[in-house]
């Protein structure tokens, strides 16, 4: 697993989506339970992935993530 800590991923993630308000996000959080869980919030998030994390994630990766704990296992 990576060095990055879940509550650092965590972090970074809610930068990276850019919620307008302020949420509650744990890693089992629902990735469809959040309010701006989007087309462009899944952008953001693969972004993160390739900038961060140097890690190439696509489209059909986060379908498969149902939490957050989910993405976090990507970094594998």
């Amino acid at each position: 697993m990576s060095s990055i800590t879940i509550d650092q991923f965590i972090e970074n993630f809610l930068t990276a989506v850019d919620f307008q308000e302020s949420v509650e996000v744990t890693p089992d959080t629902e990735l469809k339970s959040l309010p701006e869980w989007d087309s462009l919030a899944a952008l953001g998030v693969i972004v993160m992935f390739d900038v961060d994390y140097g890690k190439t994630i696509t489209g059909d990766d986060l379908k498969t993530c149902v939490a957050l704990n989910d993405l976090y296992k990507l970094l594998g």
